[in-house]
C-alpha cells in the first residue's frame, strides 16, 4: 500500500443516544440500567397483537433540545414511521422510527482538531426506539434475548459525510458526549451501551468530489474504537483498490481485542426497510411556544463557558477547555468562584490536586469527598500568606480527604503548618545555609543567578516547607548583595 497517500477517507457517523427518560418511547417499562434479564418487560414491550403504542412527552423535549443546540431546523409537523426488518432483538418484527419527517433538519455541530475549528453538517436528528440485546457467551448452544432494552427512547444523529480523518471522527463523538451530558438528555456512557456510534467510511482518491462505495461498521462502543475501527477500515479499503479489486457495500463489525473488523451482512439501502407511516400513533404538531420553552431551558453549553472563562474570568483558553470537559467538573469549579475571586487559583485546583484524585481512584466528581468550600477554604489559607500552595496541596489536602469534617485551617494549626513569614525566625536559617554554601554564594554572585532557587530549596527543607517563599526570596536577595 505505498500509494496510500494518494487517498482520503470519506467518513459520515449516525451516534445513537439514549435518552434519560424514566420510561420506554411508546410504553410505561422502565429504563433504568442492570435490572436483570427481561423484568423492564411488558405486553406492549413484546410486541403482543392488540397492544397499542403511546408516546412518549418527555422524549420529543429532550430531541428537541439536542436539536436546538446542534443549530438544527425543528420540523413541526412530525409522524413516525415503520422500519421492517427481522432480528431477535425486535420483538414486533419492525422498529418504529422517523423516516421522512425527522424532528430535526440540518444543523451544525462545531470541533476542534489542532488548534483548526471546523463545522460538521448534520443531515438529521431523529427518534426511534432501541432493539433488545442479544447475548451470545451466557449459552454454548443458544443466543439468549433480553428485551430490557426494547423499546428505549433513542435519538440517532446523523452527520453529512463531512468528516476527513479518524481524529475529526474522534473529535466529533466526544463533542456529541459532552453535549448530551450539558444538556441533560443522555448519560453519555458508551460502556454502557447508552452513547453507540455507527460509522460510514469510504476512501477516493484525493481530488475526487464522487463518494466512493461505503461500508458502515456497527455499534461502536467508545470514542477510542471509534478512531481504531476508521484507521483499520482505510487501510483495508485502500488495500482493495490497490489491488484492482472491488469495494463491496457492506455492514461490519469491529473486533475490539484485534483492531479489526469483519462482514456481517451486504448492506440493505433505504428501500430494503420497506418504510410506511406506523398506523397505530397519530402525527405529531409542534407548537413554536412548545419549542421556545425548550429553548429557554438549555443551560450554558461548552463553548459558552469557554468563553466566560477566558474572557470574564481571564483563564487560558487551555484551562478553559479542560474544565468545561465534563460539566459535572464545570459546575463544581463554578461553585467555587462563587466564594473566591481567585479564579486562576480555583482552575489550579481543579486541573492539578482534583483531577489527580478523581483519575487515581477511577471516581467521578459527584463522588469527591470535598465540597467546593473545602477548595475555597484551601485557596483562602494561601492568598492569606498562611500556608504555601505545595504545603497546603501535599499535606492539608490529603488530610481534609480523609476526614472532610475538619476545617483546613484547623488542619494546618494542628498539624503546624502554618507558614513563617516572621523575619527574625527566617533570617538565622538563611544564615546557615549561605554559610553552608559558602562557595555557592561565591559562584552566584559571580553571575550564576540560578543558584538562587537552590538556597530557597535549602531554606525550604529546613523548615519542612513552613517557610514563607516570598519573605525567604526577599531576604535571600539581601544577604546575597552584601
Amino acid at each position: 500500500m505505498s500509494n496510500i497517500d494518494a487517498y482520503e477517507v470519506v467518513v459520515g457517523l449516525e451516534v445513537h443516544a439514549q435518552l434519560m427518560t424514566e420510561s420506554k418511547l411508546f410504553c410505561g417499562d422502565s429504563i433504568a440500567y442492570g435490572a436483570a434479564p427481561n423484568t423492564h418487560v411488558s405486553p406492549i414491550t413484546l410486541g403482543h397483537p392488540g397492544t397499542l403504542p403511546k408516546m412518549n412527552r418527555k422524549a420529543i423535549e429532550y430531541a428537541i433540545k439536542m436539536g436546538l443546540a446542534c443549530n438544527c431546523e425543528i420540523e413541526t409537523n412530525n409522524y413516525f414511521a415503520r422500519k421492517n426488518y427481522f432480528y431477535p432483538d425486535l420483538p414486533k418484527g419492525y422498529q418504529i422510527s422517523q423516516h421522512t419527517t425527522p424532528i430535526c433538519k440540518t444543523g451544525f455541530v462545531t470541533i476542534k482538531v489542532d488548534e483548526t475549528a471546523k463545522d460538521i453538517r448534520l443531515n438529521r436528528i431523529h427518534l426511534e426506539e432501541d432493539a433488545g440485546k442479544s447475548i451470545h457467551d451466557a449459552d454454548e448452544e443458544n443466543t439468549c434475548i433480553d428485551y430490557n432494552r426494547a423499546g428505549t427512547p433513542l435519538i440517532e444523529i446523523v452527520t453529512e459525510p463531512d468528516l476527513r480523518s479518524s481524529d475529526e471522527a474522534f473529535a466529533f463523538v466526544s463533542e456529541i458526549r459532552k453535549l448530551v451530558r450539558y444538556l441533560g438528555v443522555c448519560d453519555g456512557n458508551m460502556e454502557e451501551g447508552s452513547l453507540r456510534c455507527d460509522a460510514n467510511i469510504s476512501v477516493r482518491l484525493k481530488g475526487e468530489t464522487k463518494l466512493g462505495t461505503r461500508v458502515e461498521v456497527k455499534n461502536l462502543n467508545s470514542i477510542r474504537n471509534v478512531k481504531r475501527a476508521i484507521e483499520f477500515e482505510t487501510k483495508r479499503l485502500i488495500g482493495i483498490l490497490e489491488s484492482g479489486e472491488t469495494i463491496k457495500q457492506q455492514t461490519r463489525s469491529f473486533e475490539v481485542n484485534t483492531g479489526t473488523t469483519s462482514s456481517i451482512r451486504d448492506k440493505e439501502d433505504a428501500d430494503d426497510y420497506r418504510y410506511f407511516p406506523e398506523p397505530d400513533l397519530t402525527p405529531f404538531n409542534l407548537q413554536d411556544e412548545f419549542i421556545e420553552k425548550i429553548r429557554q431551558s438549555i443551560p450554558a453549553l461548552p463553548e459558552q463557558r469557554i468563553k466566560k472563562y477566558i474572557s470574564a474570568l481571564e483563564l487560558s483558553e487551555y484551562d478553559a477547555r479542560v474544565l468545561t470537559e465534563e460539566k459535572s467538573v464545570s459546575d463544581y469549579f463554578e461553585k467555587i468562584i462563587t466564594h473566591t475571586g481567585n479564579y486562576k487559583a480555583a482552575a489550579n485546583w481543579i486541573i492539578g490536586p482534583v483531577k489527580s484524585w478523581l483519575n487515581d481512584n477511577g471516581k467521578e466528581i459527584s463522588e469527591f469527598p470535598l465540597q467546593p468550600e473545602h477548595i475555597v477554604s484551601l485557596i483562602s489559607l494561601i492568598d492569606q500568606g498562611k500556608v504555601s500552595f505545595s504545603i497546603a496541596s501535599t499535606r492539608i489536602f490529603p488530610l481534609l480527604l480523609v476526614d472532610p469534617a475538619k476545617k483546613a485551617d484547623s488542619i494546618a494549626i494542628e498539624h503546624n503548618l502554618i507558614q513563617q513569614s516572621d523575619v527574625s525566625a527566617i533570617g538565622p536559617i538563611i544564615d546557615e545555609v549561605l554559610n553552608k554554601f559558602a562557595d555557592k554564594v561565591t559562584e552566584y554572585k559571580k553571575g550564576k543567578k540560578g543558584l538562587l532557587a537552590l538556597f530557597v530549596g535549602e531554606v525550604m527543607k529546613r523548615t519542612k516547607g513552613k517557610a514563607d517563599p516570598k519573605v525567604t526570596n526577599e531576604l535571600l536577595l539581601e544577604k546575597l548583595k552584601m
